[in-house]
Order: structure tokens, then sequence, then C-alpha cells
């Protein structure tokens, strides 16, 4: 493989993310039970993700963009109480804020030093992380948000448009990450070559299979550095 980049997934590839949307929920909760404390009576933790839910399947047109499905959710919550649209932005900067206070795995800090020394890096995420918020910003050229680009992984477009802004031809861009459909069949159907971070042991199950398998960054990061000639992989 001649790899000239790498685009990296965010959530459960550098951080583990179920944990961050426990906080998230918890840190909200908090926050209506001290504010607004009808609201919070009204919509308890599973009522208020039950809502989120019902958002995500009432508004497919928003699939691509939890912050709007996360900000519509709070309007709802907030209407009967006749709170408008001040208090959903105070809130939302709730969730803004706890979503960007993130646990790295061990693993992610250093090998993002090492692998960016060595290629370009950039990020390819369907979630609403903010990498300046979270402190990685330094490793990276830039980010691509579904949010911002309209589709989602495993969307083709998300891909391509990242390799065009790039300027590097799919084919010599490495995409990981931890998401065998979104992450390793949307990358390959951009024509872009795929690695499966696969912390889990996970078994593969689709048919196709990712050009690498690797346990962690630290493993990515190793690889990377012993195929720097065998593969000649060129920096820009």
């Amino acid at each position: 493989m001649d790899i000239r980049a790498i685009s990296l997934d965010l959530d459960d590839t550098l951080w583990p993310i179920a944990p961050v949307i426990d906080r998230v929920e918890t840190s909200v909760d908090q926050w209506l039970r001290t504010n607004c404390p009808e609201v919070a009576s009204a919509w308890p933790i599973p009522a208020m993700r039950a809502l989120r839910d019902q958002v995500a399947r009432q508004h497919p047109e928003l699939s691509h963009d939890f912050a709007a499905q996360r900000r519509l959710t709070l309007r709802r919550a907030f209407a009967p109480f006749n709170l408008g649209e001040d208090w959903v932005e105070r809130t939302y900067e709730i969730y803004v804020r706890v979503r960007n206070e993130v646990d790295c795995y061990a693993d992610t800090a250093p090998a993002l030093a090492s692998m960016a020394a060595q290629v370009p890096l950039i990020s390819i995420s369907n979630g609403t992380a903010d990498l300046a918020l979270i402190g990685l910003h330094e490793h990276f050229r830039f980010s691509v948000s579904a949010g911002e680009m309209g589709v989602a992984k495993p969307d083709a477009g998300i891909f391509v448009h990242a390799c065009e802004r790039l300027g590097i031809a799919p084919e010599h861009v490495l995409h990981v990450g931890d998401d065998p459909t979104a992450d390793v069949a949307g990358a390959r159907a951009a024509g872009m070559r795929t690695a499966w971070i696969n912390r889990n042991a996970a078994a593969w199950t689709d048919t196709a299979t990712p050009d690498l398998e690797v346990s962690d960054l630290d493993a990515l990061a190793n690889w990377l550095l012993q195929h720097k000639n065998t593969t000649r992989i060129q920096p820009t």
C-alpha cells in the first residue's frame, strides 16, 4: 500500500463513547433539576432518552446531524413549560461541554503524535466531538463531520470529500475506525484503504475484509513505522 495520509474515526476509536454519553445525560439532568425542576421532573433521563429516539425516528432527514436532533429534543421537552430558544441553547451548552470531556484510550495521544510525524492525519466522524475542545487538534490537518457535510458514514460522499480536501487520491488514504459498516465498508466504497481497529477482539463477519486489522492505535502506529519503506509511505 502506498499510504500518503490517514483518516480516523473518533468515537470508540480514540475514546470510548458510552461513558461520555452517560455523563452528558447525567449532567444535563442535574442542570435541569437546578434551573428548571419542572422540566427535570417531567423528563427524567430515561424519558429524555426516549424522546431523543422518537425525534430521530420522526426526522430521518436529521440522521446525519446529532446536534440538530439534540436541540429539537430539548425544544419539545421545554415547549409545555413555555421555555423558548434561550433555554434550549443554555442547556445545549451543557451537552457540548460534557460531550467533549472524553477519557482517551491510553494509546491515543502517543500514537497520534507518532503517526502525525509520518503522514497527514484527518478525522471523519458522524458525531459532534470537537478536537480543539478535547485538546487533540494539533495532530490533525482538519476534521470532517457528518453534521457539516449533510451526509453520514457509510455514505461514500463524506470520504470522497475528505480525500478531495486533502488533495490525495482515495487509494492513497487509509481510513481507520471501529465500525465495520460505517468505517470499513463506507471507506472501501469510496476507494480508500481501510483499517479496522478491533479493541475487543471481535469476530469479523463481513464478506470483504479490511486491508488491516489492529488491536489499538499503538499497533497501527507501529505498523506505519515498520512499513514506512516497504509500503512506500510518502508524507506530503
